[in-house]
């Protein structure tokens, strides 16, 4: 009797999980047909499950064939609707699987007009451990031919073909499990019919039916096909429901049951509560998983965009440098007097055309100098050379425009130390160059100091070029290296400006392991900009 009991149990345990995951899946979508099929195949499995149970403590004949006509009920849809589901869930609904599909619903209502004749059910008898154990008839030896065996294999067939075609990760993890979920269900289910015709096999299988609409709901439900922390979580909570309420339908006297029953109803209760603060954790994991999703697939695009806007920029830049060193040429040629004398307005105005194409070279260098950078096609021609002197040649070079602004430029070093570097001297000579001009352009009056030193320890040299001009403000300063950074007043001294000209220096600086850096105490306290870069 005991070991009828742990199979009661068994089957109790069955038809309970099968109804909460039914109930579970239509709850989400009760509208839904294949959820709605997934429900009716639940129903079939508890109907097949509570019988059972049932039937295994009956003591009289009657009562229990009563149970075993129903419980092959039950099971008698529960391929049926297995199938149906699949096909559903693969989205394989040919012409065949529809004329299997309405083929299969006839002959199982057929049979079933005959659940409650001999040719279903013959007898019972003594089998095994078993006080009544049913011999088949005929007809439900068609029922396990052809839909037990016979559909379920087929429906094998189809998930596995699926799952070796399918390229969605997604769909191939949601098809493994419902397979995994057969080879538990259709497998441990079984174990049940060697003893119909006088196999003496036990079944044990029924122990692991339950995991059948486990493993399928799961495959159904929105934890990216089983969130093992939900599935942890609601499988230990139910699993403790099922063996409190066992514990209480096994209670021996009216004290042990109402103490299960209350253990039972806060054990409820508190399992809500986890469960649903485990499925808020998920929704909002899943929800930020979408969103970084989101952000991925927007920054891949405005890398895309920006890959475009600097090969824009580039291919514009090449196309304008043409005409404007055109332009700056000849405008040249007419200050030198290559064509003859013109007239003092005239030559005023070549002058302003000169100056502005000059600037205007600078801002589109700066232009492919930024697209270069950015589409790591700056090259760089390293080479050993005085430091010192390629400064001396940017300060005499830049003379006349300091003597023309009346600022009195000094260049300082000591004449006991040598500065020399291996780095690519055109890019060096740009950077000292756009410093240098920018301390011109932004001090109206005063004076700016050169200076280079060596750093101790190391051969590390320093260049530091300090003026007296508008400064820098607090604000602007840690930003001053960026992209198109320029003080919101620095268009009062200098229109010309973009921003561009810091960036690049900074970044052909860090290209040759060195550092930029500027410090001022405020507007209109001057400015003091660093270059350190490594002595040979």
């Amino acid at each position: 009797m005991i070991s009828i009991n742990i199979f009661a149990i068994a089957a109790l345990i069955n038809g309970i999980v099968s109804s909460t995951f039914g109930f579970l899946i239509i709850s989400k979508n009760w509208k839904d047909r294949t959820n709605q099929i997934f429900f009716m195949m639940t129903v079939s499995l508890s109907i097949w499950s509570f019988s059972y149970w049932q039937w295994q403590l009956s003591t009289n004949y009657d009562t229990a064939l009563m149970w075993v006509r129903i419980l092959s009920a039950g099971s008698l849809f529960v391929p049926v609707f297995f199938y149906n589901w699949v096909i559903r869930l693969l989205k394989d609904d040919n012409l065949i699987n529809k004329i299997l599909i309405w083929l299969v619903y006839t002959l199982s209502i057929v049979i079933l007009f005959f659940v409650n004749s001999d040719l279903f059910i013959a007898s019972l008898e003594k089998k095994s451990l078993f006080l009544f154990w049913p011999n088949s008839g005929i007809v439900y030896d068609i029922y396990f031919c052809y839909i037990y065996l016979g559909l379920v294999t087929y429906t094998l067939y189809l998930l596995l073909r699926s799952y070796f075609i399918e390229k969605d990760v997604e769909i191939k993890g949601q098809i493994r499990f419902i397979l995994l979920g057969c080879l538990f269900g259709f497998g441990g289910g079984l174990t049940n019919f060697p003893l119909w015709w006088g196999v003496d096999i036990l079944p044990i299988g029924n122990f692991f039916v339950a995991v059948f609409p486990f493993f399928l709901g799961y495959s159904m439900l929105k934890y990216k096909l089983f969130n093992i922390k939900a599935v942890a979580t609601q499988f230990l909570t139910f699993a403790i429901w099922i063996f409190i309420l066992i514990r209480a339908l096994l209670s021996q006297t009216p004290m042990d049951l109402y103490a299960n029953l209350i253990l039972f109803l806060l054990s409820f209760i508190f399992g809500i509560f986890l469960i649903k603060s485990t499925n808020k954790e998920i929704a909002q994991r899943e929800k930020i998983e979408d969103l970084a999703k989101g952000l991925e697939a927007a920054n891949e695009r405005l890398k895309e965009l920006d890959q475009q806007k600097s090969e824009f920029v580039s291919l514009a830049s090449h196309q304008l440098r043409g005409p404007l060193t055109a332009l700056k040429g000849y405008a040249s040629l007419i200050l030198e007097g290559d064509f003859g004398e013109v007239s003092a307005p005239v030559k005023e105005a070549v002058d302003k055309i000169f100056r502005s194409s000059t600037a205007l070279a600078v801002l589109v260098g700066d232009y492919l100098d930024v697209s270069r950078i950015e589409q790591g096609r700056m090259q760089y021609d390293f080479s050993t050379f005085d430091f010192k002197e390629l400064t001396k040649t940017v300060v005499e070079e830049l003379k006349p425009v300091s003597d023309k602004a009346g600022l009195n430029v000094t260049f300082d070093f000591n004449v006991n130390d040598t500065y020399i570097i291996k780095a690519d001297q055109g890019k060096i000579k740009q950077v000292i160059s756009n410093l240098l001009d920018n301390s011109i352009k932004y001090t109206p009056k005063g004076w700016i100091k050169v200076e280079l030193s060596k750093k101790n320890p190391g051969s590390l040299i320093e260049l530091t070029i300090q003026d007296t001009g508008v400064g820098i403000k607090p604000e602007v300063l840690p930003r001053l290296f960026e992209k198109f950074t320029r003080a919101p007043d620095a268009s009062k001294t200098n229109i010309m400006g973009t921003g561009l000209g810091l960036y690049v220096a900074k970044k052909m600086i860090e290209s040759h392991n060195g550092k930029i850096w500027a410090e001022s105490e405020g507007a209109g306290k001057g400015s003091t900009f660093h270059i350190e870069l490594q002595g040979v």
